[in-house]
């Protein structure tokens, strides 16, 4: 291994330091790492940057476009074939499978058949793996055994476009936005029997992933459903506060917001960037608009907060800075990808994945953009990449491959 290899492999082996209370910690578990936030904690970036990373193995697990998770020495990778919906665990040193669970369900039929899903990542905690089907397919498994626990279908329905929201587990729960725009809404399931808990429908399901906040002591989730962006109670489903964000022309909600202590970002195409501050006055909650930019707005992917920033990638394909704390845009650069990909926090550096397969490293700065390198690990790729001490797993049309740096 030459000094240049060596320094990033302690770089990429440093992404699972941290423990399990930070965000890239030593397990990538559900949408966006343990924190559902796509923060990477104990990250050490290498003095110089190696030419190319190496392919260390590859496997082919099914199509789809989920990103996986990793929870100690196995990866969870949710895909299909031809007829089923399949959950594939590996080993995550070798690529070995271990164990594969299948139910028959029918494709998202997409123009061209390029995108049969599924979506949606899955989520590992308290020893289960929770998936949700492209139509709608609610599923928990044993994580040691691939056995299934419970499967539900309870609106029989998805959006226009098909499922693209994640399951989160908390509390002994599984949360999920199911059904579809006119008939969806959340619902949480005893995550051991799968007994129904609390099931909120006042507004129609979309494909944004819920997050956690709390405010005044309570917790709660905040998504964005068909038309609004809402805050519900974790214990109960109650609707704590709502703020209307109707889709304008060929829009959908599907980004997941940023939380940053009682403060709310959301974004949706063709509506720009806004953040909300969550106030508790009493026993009622309230969001008050601090600042809304107009100019730049995601539809393919959700942003991150880094030093007082807010990173993503627009609707145009423009990979944008603004500040967090009036939301005025201090730089744009193009990026490509149609406006889809994945913008990571990665500690001292930023990291971008088109669909083309660029892995675009650069420097957090409210000044400009700064380019360090780009990586090609691959194309047709919709996931998010994932790090670990092994190096960094990357999901493909059909296939998951592990990168290193030596």
């Amino acid at each position: 291994m030459n000094t240049t290899n060596g320094r990033l492999a302690l770089a990429l082996s440093g992404l699972m330091l941290a423990g399990a209370g930070g965000a890239w910690a030593q397990d990538w578990s559900q949408w966006r790492g343990a924190n559902r936030d796509g923060k990477a904690s104990g990250f050490k970036a290498p003095e110089a940057w190696p030419k190319e990373l190496n392919q260390k193995w590859k496997a082919a697990v099914g199509r789809g476009d989920a990103t996986p998770a990793i929870v100690g020495d196995k990866l969870f990778i949710f895909a299909r074939d031809e007829t089923a919906e399949l959950t594939v665990c590996l080993d995550a040193t070798t690529g070995k499978e271990l164990w594969k669970d299948k139910y028959e369900a029918a494709a998202a039929t997409e123009p061209r058949g390029q995108h049969p899903g599924p979506r949606s990542s899955p989520a590992v905690a308290e020893g289960k793996v929770v998936t949700y089907g492209v139509r709608g397919t609610l599923s928990c498994l044993d994580a040691a055994t691939g056995k299934m626990l419970w499967r539900k279908d309870d609106f029989k329905s998805f959006p226009r476009f098909f499922t693209g929201s994640s399951p989160i587990i908390v509390d002994g729960l599984c949360i999920a936005q199911l059904g579809g725009e006119n008939q969806g809404g959340v619902v949480a399931y005893d995550l051991t029997s799968g007994e129904q808990k609390w099931k909120w429908t006042e507004d129609g399901s979309a494909y944004s992933s819920p997050e956690l906040l709390t405010v005044g002591g309570v917790k709660m989730l905040a998504t964005l459903t068909a038309k609004k962006v809402v805050g519900l109670g974790v214990t109960d489903g109650k609707l704590l506060w709502e703020l209307p964000f109707a889709v304008q022309g060929m829009a959908y909600n599907a980004a997941t917001p940023i939380v940053d202590g009682d403060t709310v970002i959301y974004s949706g195409s063709g509506r720009g960037t806004k953040a909300v501050k969550i106030e508790k006055t009493g026993d009622a909650f309230a969001g008050k608009e601090l600042w809304s930019n107009p100019d730049n707005g995601v539809q393919f992917n959700s942003p991150v907060l880094k030093n007082g920033q807010v990173y993503g990638i627009s609707a145009k394909g423009d990979l944008f800075c603004l500040d967090a704390k009036d939301g005025k845009t201090l730089w744009t650069t193009k990026l490509g990808g149609g406006g889809f990909g994945s913008v990571v926090d990665a500690g001292p550096v930023l990291l971008a994945l088109i669909p083309q397969g660029d892995l675009v490293v650069f420097a957090p700065s409210d000044k400009e953009y700064k380019n360090l390198t780009t990586y090609k690990v691959g194309a047709d790729i919709y996931a998010y990449p994932v790090p670990s001490s092994r190096g960094l797993f990357v999901k493909d049309k059909d296939s998951v491959a592990l990168w290193t740096a030596n």
